[in-house]
């Protein structure tokens, strides 16, 4: 930081305080104040020897276009003392027209501009060789369009002719012009947003019925806002529902997926049960037809002395009193004729 102090030229105590008024002597430079030329300034000058360029205008409304026409003369040499020429409200409500800001407010906007080092209130309307010799005007910086007035084709036409003038370029799309002629356009807006801001009629010079006219107008849209922050709402509810009925679709396609093909795997043709349905089909099949004979070395049974043996049964014949129904009469005469035979044959 000290370093920065030694090898800048003029250290910008503005960036932390405003710049200062021009006094009545205005220059405090203390090298011979000899006329340069735009070369030489350009080649740059002695510390003590910044070249002192002036900017004068109206800057009403202050804005970008401003900043930057005074960044431009700020930055036109390397060692550039920068000074600002503001015209009072009695000059420009004669030459130009009514100003939005007063004089005052537009001394202040000026001096806590970053590229401004010094503010001469009530500068001239057209600058005279005794103005530029008192304040040691070594430039004058201005846009280069021709600007006509106070009976002038171009109030800085003999400023151009001496070699003095500097051109810089104009912003578009932004003026002080450019801003009043919006508020114009759309003055119901901005009076109904100052109303609703806390301003009286009075105070807007706005009549009786304009005035219930813009708050009825200001309530129409109050509740205009609040039906698009509801439909804003049941947008956002409706696609919540609607994103939340997506998953659990997704999710009940899944699991039903996941249903039918452990569904299948288990009772389809080539299923897991079909397997051991004929695994055990097979098992009690093999059973049935080879069954475990008892063991050959298992002691005969002997009957007991007190028991006699049982009487031998009877024929198989017999075992039935009745014989079970012939399927057909062939068989029911076939099965009466071997009966009677029998019978024959016991006698």
């Amino acid at each position: 930081m000290e370093e920065l102090e030694h090898t800048c030229p003029h250290p910008r105590t503005t960036l932390t305080e405003p710049a200062i008024f021009a006094r009545e002597t205005s220059c405090d430079c203390r090298a011979p104040h000899e006329k340069l030329t735009i070369s030489q300034a350009r080649r740059g000058t002695p510390v003590d020897r910044p070249v002192r360029v002036y900017a004068d205008g109206i800057f009403d409304l202050f804005h970008s276009g401003h900043a930057r026409a005074l960044m431009q003369a700020k930055n036109l040499f390397p060692n550039t003392y920068l000074i600002v020429g503001v015209c009072s409200d009695e000059l420009t409500h004669k030459y130009k027209g009514f100003t939005v800001m007063t004089e005052i407010e537009r001394y202040e906007a000026l001096r806590h501009c970053r590229y401004v080092d010094e503010v001469l209130r009530d500068a001239p309307w057209t600058l005279t060789p005794e103005f530029l010799e008192k304040h040691k005007i070594d430039f004058v910086a201005h846009d280069d369009i021709p600007y006509s007035s106070a009976g002038s084709e171009d109030v800085y036409k003999h400023i151009k002719e001496a070699g003095m003038f500097v051109p810089t370029q104009r912003t578009e799309g932004i003026s002080t012009s450019d801003l009043i002629t919006r508020i114009v356009r759309d003055y119901d807006v901005y009076a109904r947003r100052n109303l609703q801001r806390g301003y009286t009629a009075k105070e807007l010079n706005v009549s009786y019925i304009n005035e219930k006219k813009y708050r009825l107008q200001n309530q129409v849209d109050r509740m205009k806002e609040k039906v698009r922050t509801v439909e804003e709402k049941s947008k956002h509810f409706v696609y919540r529902v609607e994103e939340k009925s997506h998953d659990l679709i997704q999710k009940w396609e899944e699991k039903s997926r996941e249903f039918i093909g452990n569904f299948l795997e288990l009772f389809g043709p080539d299923g897991t049960w079909k397997q051991v349905f004929q695994e055990r089909s097979g098992r009690m099949l093999s059973y049935a037809l080879s069954p475990r004979e008892s063991p050959c070395n298992s002691p005969p049974r002997e009957l007991s002395p007190l028991r006699s043996p049982s009487p031998p049964s009877p024929p198989a014949r017999w075992h039935n009193a009745r014989p079970s129904p012939p399927a057909s009469p062939k068989g029911a005469s076939a099965s009466i004729s071997s009966m009677s035979e029998g019978d024959e044959d016991e006698k």
